[in-house]
């Protein structure tokens, strides 16, 4: 076993970087060039057909079969010319990754020829066997039907050969199987309650969407000696090994120069991103060895949902191109910076108004206060449900370590928008005076333009920060679909939306003016929501003291994270803005944790066999090496050995001591998943994986991480950290 990984080392040793040719296009002629866009369609569909497209995207519109018939002969025109043979409904079940089943065009005519059909119940609805997708019980494994409808705000793509459809998944019964349906669901939900506020400053407003901006981070690592580690292989993270004595203890990685090897599968990646219409513009070293950052402009987030699913499943195909691994687990490397993907999230409204983003008058400033106090509201009241929407076993790692943010939900604004805030929750209570209003607007609200162009505060250790025109929620881990916490994040929003409509109409009716009645719902916001606001280190135990004495919650694992989707006040929200149903809450509950007991369970099997089969027969070989030793020194030094042999008779014992803790561990282990395998009840069981299994872990590591410091190098038969991260 050592020889392979010797071997993997000299494979890695000898590789060049991939020749990566430029198209002679520009990468803007490029853009898009695989996606059947509306600028597209126009050339391949009636001028009829593409208004009723464009009704749909924009208004919801339903799309009759005339038209759909019309769309999917464009659709088949335009892939075929761009080489597809195959159409798939490309959707994302509740397994975290993307699902397709492709089709042939072709279809026999019946006369002996044969034809390319693709017609609008193909592009509409398909029946994609349902019976191995998670359903949570919704339905059984008998009952194999679902459906994959086509969602016509996401444009369809060629990738390879083959003409992919976005699509949501619903069961038989109509619930949903997938992360876009509740998503969609929910962007339609604030759409509804921000435009309605949104028209307390400009009438003009029809429609508000949400924006999204993603920022991947991910680790590269060569295939070669990937390979030879069993735990990245089946965990996607190293379970055990040694950390390196270099790390990234001199800050020498962030933002340095891009090693030849990465920055040609960067290119590569760029160029099928930038095909594919996702606009990514941004690329760089993140603080850990080997770890790298990729990020595109803004899109709305349904689409920038897809494109983020997307682009995961591209990464994949692009590193196998150049030798590569790449690592999207939320902690490969214990140590070192774990990966997340900060969501950046706003709204906008149809007239151009980025409603996060100050204007240039009091009256859009107001409006910016507006939504930027009922945003940090919806935090506050929703922190758990936050919580909950970033929870899994890969973050549980990551959270609170090497500059990821804790597990307490927090929400950074910075020094100067809190003196803003604190003024304003300081104003006198009723109706505002003429010169209270002109201070207020002029001195406090008309100065936030320029306390955000001078606002450099940034605070790194904070899950939800707001940084200038955006919330960066960046607790979200590198692994996940950010459908689920932009889906929470809108509906909270929504829902906060709504109440401070109902609050500042009632104060209206009342007789309040409406300026007046909006600074006083504002102010008891500000007040009710203050607890949230947080600018110091997040990491300090300070903070975990404080933050209990606020009452903010500190869920550190999965299981207990979870456990606020099904309680009362979840399952209210969602039904009340028809997002989720009881019924597909439960089921995404039972679903999460079923998920997180089978990745504890697999790195525990995963674990055991590393232990048990590569360290302690490595380690019992190189004693029998010493004890040899030993007895050649006794044979040459007779009863004087001991003057000689002493140090290798202490390392014998060392390894005999590490060995029998580890194969002690090991077992005990094991003893305790027999237990947590026969436990029936899904969050019972996640609980016994989370505290009676998964402690073994560290201890198993720490035993064999000593052992590899011990046993000779050449002997060692796992990749190790130091080789993973340094060897290019």
């Amino acid at each position: 076993m050592a020889s392979i990984r010797l071997q993997a080392l000299q494979e890695t040793l000898n590789r060049k970087p991939m020749v990566v040719t430029e198209p002679k296009e520009r990468r803007s002629e490029l853009y898009a060039a695989n996606v059947f866009t509306l600028s597209t369609a126009k050339h391949y569909i009636p001028k009829e057909s593409y208004q009723a497209v464009l009704s749909a995207i924009t208004h919801g519109t339903r799309i009759d079969r005339k038209v759909a018939d019309q769309v999917a002969a464009g659709m088949k025109a335009w892939a075929i010319s761009k080489g597809a043979t195959h159409y798939t409904h490309w959707f994302q079940p509740l397994t975290g990754a993307s699902a397709e089943k492709h089709d042939a065009f072709f279809e026999p005519a019946g006369d002996g020829s044969a034809i390319d059909k693709f017609d609008g119940s193909q592009l509409v609805q398909q029946e994609p066997d349902a019976s191995s997708f998670p359903s949570g019980g919704i339905r059984n494994t008998f009952e194999a039907r679902g459906y994959t409808a086509w969602d016509p705000t996401s444009p369809a793509f060629v990738m390879g050969t083959t003409l992919c459809i976005p699509t949501v998944f619903v069961s038989y019964t109509g619930e949903a199987l997938d992360n876009k349906t509740p998503l969609l669901r929910a962007l339609q939900s604030i759409d509804h309650a921000a435009t309605e506020v949104a028209r307390y400053f400009d009438k003009n407003v029809n429609k508000v969407i949400c924006t999204l901006g993603w920022e991947q981070e991910y680790f590269l690592v060569d295939t070669a000696l990937a390979a030879v580690r069993p735990d990245l292989v089946m965990a996607g993270r190293l379970l055990l090994g040694h950390t390196a004595a270099k790390n990234q203890q001199l800050e020498d990685h962030y933002f340095g120069s891009i090693p030849e090897r990465a920055l040609a599968f960067m290119r590569d990646l760029e160029i099928e991103c930038i095909k594919l219409g996702i606009p990514v513009k941004t690329r760089h070293n993140e603080v850990a060895p080997n770890q790298y950052e990729v990020a595109p402009l803004f899109e709305e987030a349904n689409l920038a949902v897809d494109h983020n699913t997307l682009l995961m499943d591209v990464m994949d195909k692009v590193a196998a191109r150049h030798h590569f691994k790449v690592l999207l687990h939320e902690k490969p490397f214990s140590g070192i910076n774990g990966s997340g993907k900060h969501n950046n999230w706003s709204m906008c409204t149809d007239t151009g108004v980025n409603l996060l983003s100050p204007g240039k008058t009091p009256k859009s400033n107001l409006m910016f206060l507006t939504f930027f106090v009922n945003t940090i509201k919806a935090v506050h009241d929703y922190a758990d449900l936050l919580r909950a929407s970033i929870a899994s076993a890969g973050n549980d790692h990551r959270l609170g370590a090497n500059e990821a943010p804790p597990a307490i939900i927090s929400v950074f604004i910075g020094q100067q928008l809190t003196a803003v805030l604190d003024e304003l929750e300081n104003v006198t209570d009723g109706n505002l005076s003429p010169e209270e209003k002109t201070e207020l607007k002029l001195n406090v609200v008309g100065k936030i333009p320029e306390i955000l162009l001078d606002n450099t505060d940034r605070n790194r250790t904070s899950p939800f920060a707001f940084t200038g025109n955006k919330f960066e929620f960046r607790a979200v881990g590198a692994s996940a679909n950010c459908a689920k916490p932009i889906m929470v994040l809108s509906t909270i929003v929504s829902q906060t939306l709504r109440q401070f409509k109902h609050d500042v109409d009632a104060l209206i009716e009342k007789g309040m003016k409406k300026d007046d009645a909006i600074f006083n719902v504002l102010r008891e916001y500000i007040k009710q929501s203050k607890r949230i606001r947080f600018e110091g280190d997040g990491y300090s135990e300070e903070w975990v003291q404080e933050a209990a004495r606020r009452g903010l919650s500190n869920f550190k694992t999965t299981p207990e994270a979870l456990k606020v989707q099904v309680s009362e006040q979840a399952i209210a929200l969602f039904e009340a803005h028809q997002v989720m149903n009881h019924r597909e809450i439960e089921a995404r509950y039972e679903i999460e944790l079923e998920a997180y007991t089978k990745r504890v369970q697999i790195e525990g099997r995963v674990l055991g066999d590393i232990a048990t089969n590569h360290v302690i027969p490595t380690a019992i070989a190189y004693q029998n090496t010493l004890i040899q030793n030993v007895r050649g020194l006794k044979e040459i030094f007779g009863n004087d050995y001991m003057e000689y042999a002493a140090q290798q008779i202490e390392l014998i014992k060392a390894i005999s001591m590490h060995i029998n803790k580890i194969k002690a561990y090991v077992d005990a282990m094991i003893n305790e998943r027999k237990v947590a395998n026969k436990i029936t009840d899904a969050e019972a069981k996640a609980e016994a994986y989370c505290f009676k299994v998964k402690p073994y872990f560290e201890q198993i590591k720490y035993h064999c991480d000593k052992l590899e410091l011990m046993v000779d190098d050449e002997l060692w038969p796992l990749t190790k950290t130091r080789e993973l991260l340094f060897i290019r």
